[in-house]
């Protein structure tokens, strides 16, 4: 069965990267979520996608310019009416711990070479014991790499926004138990010797009901979508199917 992980958290509904985001995935009954870590100034890790804060909150500037208690005090829900701050990753662990759901965590240090923030979020996945629980990627594959050097218990998936030759043999080569490739760059062939070769496949993001159904089709390990309630919908009925 496709594993449904909520990209951003519900991001379809909720703002994107929020806790409100993140319980609703866990509340529409997600498998798992995928969210994206930086640091602040101070060293702190917190969750959110852009570089800069611009987009997504009420602030301007890069994440790394501000300090902690400084970013807490933006509103993470610009079109909401429930202010919103952004997420530490220590915050989402401990609700993570009250259920059972798998999580992504991309390291988003293609742009900026946050120091140390390796060590920092897989001293946290240990502390909080979800190490069987946490997938850890990026579009730096050094930076993965590294993470798996340093504990090579939790799970490492390269991302990839074009194909690549011999996805499986190039994750075996790294170590990496798993691909997020963009899903319009694998085809159901290049997925299904990925996944015959031990290698877990799950394509981002994935929004359309026939791109979801495709990988329904093959099996595939599981998408990553913005829209967990349209993807559990169709998954049950693709399985209901005679």
């Amino acid at each position: 069965m496709t594993q449904i992980f909520a990209h951003r958290g519900y991001s379809a509904s909720f703002a994107e990267n929020t806790m409100g985001s993140f319980v609703g995935a866990g509340k529409a009954g997600a498998d798992g979520l995928e969210l994206d870590v930086q640091l602040t100034k101070d060293g702190e890790l917190v969750v959110i996608h852009d570089e800069k804060v611009d987009r997504t909150t009420s602030g301007t500037g890069f994440v790394k310019d501000f300090l902690y208690k400084e970013l807490r005090k933006l509103n993470a829900n610009k079109k909401g009416l429930k202010k919103e701050p952004i997420p530490a990753l220590a915050e989402v662990f401990e609700w993570l711990k009250t259920n059972k759901l798998m999580c992504n965590i991309e390291l988003k240090n293609g742009l900026i070479p946050y120091e140390g923030m390796e060590d920092k979020v897989i001293q946290l996945v240990q502390k909080h014991g979800l190490m069987d629980r946490i997938i850890i990627s990026s579009f730096n594959h050094y930076s993965i790499v590294y993470c798996y050097r340093i504990a090579p218990e939790i799970e490492t998936a390269p991302l990839f926004i074009e194909g690549i030759y011999m996805p499986w043999i190039y994750s075996q080569s790294i170590k990496a138990k798993g691909i997020h490739p963009k899903h319009s760059a694998v085809s159901d062939k290049i997925i299904k010797n990925t996944m015959e070769n031990g290698i877990a496949v799950r394509p981002y993001t994935v929004n359309k009901d026939e791109d979801m159904l495709r990988l329904f089709n093959i099996n595939c390990t599981a998408l990553i979508t913005d829209d967990p309630v349209k993807a559990l919908r169709l998954r049950k009925q693709f399985e209901k199917r005679p």
